[in-house]
């Protein structure tokens, strides 16, 4: 089969490119931050399946984060990113529930009527009703959360929560570069690193335009996410995916997880969460497309994504061509540097046999 060296720009078949016949359809994940909840099960799936070692169980100083960066360790990581919001800009759905915002009215007329009156646990589970004020129990006054204070009273800020991962790219920059054959592509679409093959150049680490993959400082191997590579063989989802509760992290054929996506987005837009977007899903992207792309609700930057990321090898036939001309140039002046050394040397040798 010949294999079209494309180096950059969609990719339909990116198996079938590097030789697989017959190979199931591409598969990777959509990542949705609007639910994701930061519940790390995603991370610990990981380690578990792949028996990739702990990296440190301290939380950073700056946020209830503990890995702070994918690593050779963290194949997997949740971001934890505590912003500043003007109020109203997100809705998650809950008004009219006790546990929705407390600026609405409806809200507040709940928690400081029907709550108070009904029965301890929330009813129905045979306890006695709360006293009217709470000074019947000897305690000091206090009004309930929602009950007497508004949109003033809460605080002005949001988490960001997004699972990070490998992205899997169309063009992949790690695997462009590996001298070695360790990194290959898989039948499914997916880049994986083959640990008895890897010499630990690192030419993998500066290749990739997103910071992904790592040596670790015991062996200096690479190491990143496969995709759970041998659960696919078993057709079994990745086992992140499995453990997520919330559905955040999705899993399936990428044609119909980036229609999904769409719809998602176009969804939340109409809610009112304007500032949602994808990224990573663009097949005219300086990557050719993720294999794993991401719903965000701010700017790639906030996440710690790069804003515009092109797999380095794209400008590889741009930098022949530059090298060529100055080769050209070179050889160029060499020969006419000779060229005129040869003519004085002649001119010197005929005043010799004058003299």
């Amino acid at each position: 089969m010949s294999v079209e060296n494309r180096l950059s720009g969609p990719l339909p078949d990116v198996a079938g490119e590097a030789g697989h016949t017959g190979h199931p359809p591409r598969v990777g994940f959509f990542t949705d931050t609007s639910v994701c909840i930061g519940c790390k099960a995603c991370e610990v799936a990981c380690k578990e399946w792949n028996a990739v070692p702990e990296d440190g169980l301290d939380l950073l100083g700056m946020s209830f984060d503990n890995t702070g960066a994918l690593g050779a360790n963290s194949w997997r990581h949740v971001a934890f990113i505590e912003q500043q919001r003007p109020l109203g800009g997100q809705s998650p759905g809950l008004e009219g529930l006790p546990t929705g915002p407390s600026a609405i009215d409806v809200t507040t007329a709940f928690v400081a009527e029907e709550l108070r009156e009904a029965p301890r646990g929330g009813g129905g589970l045979g306890t006695s009703p709360l006293p009217r004020a709470p000074e019947d129990l000897g305690m000091p006054s206090f009004d309930l959360p929602g009950a007497t204070t508004g949109a003033e009273g809460r605080t002005d800020f949001r988490w960001l929560m997004a699972s990070d991962v490998c992205k899997h790219c169309t063009h992949a920059g790690c695997l462009d570069v590996c001298p070695t054959g360790a990194l290959f592509r898989t039948e499914f679409g997916s880049v994986v690193v083959q640990q008895d093959i890897c010499n630990g150049c690192g030419y993998c680490v500066s290749g990739c335009p997103y910071g992904v993959i790592d040596r670790r400082p015991d062996d200096g191997r690479a190491q990143k996410c496969t995709l759970c590579y041998d659960r696919l063989h078993d057709g079994l989802e990745p086992a992140c995916a499995k453990a997520c509760p919330t559905d955040s992290i999705q899993f399936g054929e990428l044609d119909e997880l980036r229609e999904r996506a769409a719809r998602r987005v176009e969804d939340l837009h109409e809610r009112g969460v304007t500032e949602a977007r994808l990224y990573g899903h663009d097949p005219s992207d300086g990557v050719g497309g993720n294999g794993a792309f991401f719903l965000l609700l701010d700017e790639p930057e906030v996440y710690g994504l790069p804003p515009d990321p092109v797999v380095p090898t794209r400008e590889l036939p741009a930098m022949w061509k530059y090298a060529g001309m100055a080769a050209s140039a070179l050889l160029a002046a060499a020969v006419a540097s000779f060229g005129s050394f040869g003519s004085f040397g002649s001119f010197g040798s005929f005043g010799r046999k004058r003299r």
